[in-house]
């Protein structure tokens, strides 16, 4: 039987609750509540009910008034050789981290008849991501600066809204392509940030990778999942889903190691090893 509720305040549970942490507008709020939900979950304390439809409010997702958002191309790049150059860096990773909390607290909410054990994985998601976001804005804060004081762009959540109909298609472009474009992208980051001698801010990318390989883990796991509930090939279907779906083109230099620990198979890894290989013969 389906229960559809009506609000989020409808159904005592964590999925009603993670809505109403999505909802939050301000970003410490929401990095608290979102972790404070998760302890509540794995203490027993509050439970997902798969089998509840909830209505979706207006307002999503919570967020502040600013950062400014902007187009990408709008964005200035500036040297982490500065400290305002590594200021806008990290600023630039406290806002993935910020989307990246209300796309897990979405998948929670959004999508009903799950396992109970798809939520409560991405509620530690959500946690995780919560963390990371306090440990970025503490840093930022070292700097001078706050969230919000550059601007961003919106492409995360754009990806949210357009899968906001299909789970299957959510876990295959935000994890397993959005997210797994972060694995590729911390070492060369974490590099510049060590040859400009800032120690303090590489060492939080590390803990942001380590918990990122799990968090793409947890997207393999559940596009399988469904893969193999709907009898699916999922090699043919994640191709047809980044075409449907218009997800960013792939682009090297891929982390393989962090891929193969983040549970992309040998023939996924091998087919993004030939894609690398065409790009850098294009470019010669």
């Amino acid at each position: 039987m389906t229960l559809v509720v009506s609000s989020v305040s409808d159904a005592a549970c964590a999925r009603s609750a993670a809505l109403e942490v999505l909802l939050e507008r301000d970003p410490r709020a929401k990095a608290e509540a979102a972790r404070a939900l998760y302890a509540r979950v794995i203490a027993h304390a509050a439970a997902c009910l798969p089998s509840i439809e909830i209505v979706e409010p207006s307002g999503l997702p919570g967020r502040p008034e600013r950062p400014l958002l902007v187009e990408p191309r709008l964005l200035q790049r500036r040297s982490m050789q500065s400290a305002e150059g590594r200021a806008v860096l990290l600023h630039a990773l406290a806002h993935i981290e910020f989307n990246a909390i209300n796309l897990a607290l979405d998948a929670v909410w959004r999508f009903a008849g799950m396992p109970e054990a798809f939520y409560v994985d991405w509620l530690k998601v959500a946690a995780e991501e919560a963390h990371h976001f306090s440990l970025l804005t503490a840093r930022l804060a070292e700097f001078g600066h706050a969230y919000g004081d550059f601007a961003a762009h919106d492409g995360l959540w754009d990806m949210c809204e357009r899968t906001r109909g299909d789970v299957l298609a959510r876990m295959a472009l935000v994890p397993r392509t959005l997210e797994a474009r972060g694995l590729d992208a911390s070492p060369p980051i974490r590099a510049r940030l060590v040859q400009a001698g800032d120690e303090a801010s590489a060492a939080i990318l590390d803990v942001i990778l380590r918990d990122e390989i799990g968090h793409v883990l947890i997207g393999n796991r559940w596009f399988r999942h469904l893969c193999e509930r709907d009898a699916l090939d999922p090699h043919p279907t994640y191709v047809r889903l980044a075409e449907q779906y218009r997800a960013p083109k792939l682009r090297g230099p891929f982390n393989f190691d962090a891929r193969r620990e983040a549970g992309f198979d040998e023939a996924e890894l091998a087919a993004l090893a030939q894609h690398d290989s065409g790009v850098s013969q294009r470019a010669e």
